[in-house]
């Protein structure tokens, strides 16, 4: 069975719908600083089955970056390319629909709306739904 209709990747999506609800209003659509692995020091690290998505996005989209099965294609900071692989040159996630749950639930400073503070509990329980999933794939 291909992963486009394993029942595993309709969990995920599931996951993945909960947490973009649950953080809707902590979005930050002006800029993708928070993409910038340089800037911020920090990048995503999918799990298993996160990283099929990633590929089944990636080959939808036609985007072809140097990668190996077992991650995802990280950008270097030794040449300042701090930018994640997967943007376009107009600073657009290529596979956004499909990006991962730490960049899902990676957030600036900026982000929090009327000093309300992030559902963490709920990120977390849905973090451990992730890993529990990708250890069942």
């Amino acid at each position: 069975m291909s992963f486009k209709r394993d029942p595993h990747r309709d969990e995920l999506r599931a996951i993945y719908a909960e947490v973009d609800a649950l953080t809707a209003p902590y979005g930050c659509a002006s800029t993708a600083e928070c993409c910038d692995f340089g800037l911020t020091g920090r990048e995503p690290y999918p799990t298993a089955i996160e990283l099929a998505e990633i590929d089944l996005a990636m080959r939808a989209a036609n985007v072809s970056v140097t990668s190996t099965r077992r991650r995802l294609p990280i950008a270097d900071r030794s040449t300042g390319a701090g930018l994640c692989p997967l943007f376009s040159s107009d600073r657009r996630c290529r596979v956004y629909a499909s990006r991962p749950f730490g960049c899902r639930t990676f957030f600036c400073e900026r982000i929090t709306p009327d000093g309300s503070k992030l559902p963490r509990k709920e990120i977390q329980r849905l973090s451990r739904a992730v890993a529990d999933l990708s250890a069942r794939f």
